[in-house]
C-alpha cells in the first residue's frame, strides 16, 4: 500500500479558495495555522489518551486496483478498513467500483462488465485479509440509473452469488446515486466478519 506523507491528505487544498464562514470553522477546530501560532485543537480530533484505541488496519489489493489516494486527484479514503474486535475481526470495504491498477475506469459503457469487475476487486480486497464473500453479512450497492439497470444488476449478482454457492445471501441495499465519476455505472461497499478476531 502506498504510504501518505504525514500532512499531504490537506496538501491539495488552498485555505485561500475557502470562504470566511469554511476558514473560521477550521480555526473552530483548530486546524488554521495561517495565522502563524495554531490554536489547541478540540476534544475529538486526537487520540483518546488514557484507553487503547480498537486495533484497525487499512485493506488494499494493489493489483487489481490502486489506491484512492493516488489517484491525479487524491480521494482521502481507504480501500478497507480491518477492525479487530473481541471475538471478531470487521472488514468495512469502501465503495469499489469497475478501476484497474492504475485507478482508471475500465469496461466503460459495459453496465455487466463493469459490475463483474466490481465484483472482482471486492473480491481481492477479502481475499488479501483472508476472507471471502462468505463471510460477507452487507453490501450496500449504488447505481448512477437504477430504473435502466436495476433488473441486469440483480441477474448479474445473483449470478455471481448462485456461482460461488452464497447461502444466506447478504443483507443487501440498491439505491440511485452520481457515482464519483460520469462513465462508472456502479459501485459496491462490503462489511465482513471475521469469526475468532486478531
Amino acid at each position: 500500500m502506498a504510504e501518505r506523507e504525514s500532512g499531504k491528505a490537506g496538501a491539495g487544498l488552498d485555505t485561500d479558495l475557502l470562504s470566511a464562514v469554511a476558514r473560521a470553522e477550521l480555526a473552530a477546530m483548530g486546524l488554521d495555522t495561517a495565522g502563524g501560532d495554531a490554536p489547541a485543537r478540540v476534544d475529538g480530533l486526537e487520540p483518546v489518551a488514557d484507553r487503547a484505541a480498537v486495533a484497525k488496519r487499512a485493506i488494499s489489493a494493489p493489483e487489481v486496483l490502486n489506491e484512492a489516494y493516488d489517484y491525479g486527484i487524491p480521494s482521502s479514503f481507504s480501500r478497507g478498513m480491518r477492525v479487530e474486535l473481541p471475538g471478531a475481526s470487521m472488514l468495512y470495504l469502501s465503495g469499489t467500483a469497475s478501476v484497474d491498477d492504475r485507478g482508471e475506469t475500465v469496461h466503460e459503457g459495459d453496465f455487466a462488465a463493469q459490475c463483474l469487475r466490481t465484483f472482482r476487486n471486492l473480491t481481492r480486497l477479502l481475499a488479501a485479509e483472508k476472507a471471502s464473500w462468505h463471510d460477507v453479512i452487507r453490501t450496500t450497492c449504488y447505481l448512477r440509473d437504477i430504473e435502466r439497470d436495476y433488473e441486469l444488476f440483480n441477474l448479474v449478482r445473483t449470478d455471481f452469488m448462485d456461482r460461488i454457492g452464497l447461502d444466506p445471501l447478504p443483507a443487501s441495499t440498491a439505491i440511485q446515486a452520481r457515482i464519483c465519476r460520469t462513465d462508472l455505472l456502479v459501485e459496491i461497499e462490503a462489511i465482513a466478519v471475521i469469526p475468532g478476531g486478531a
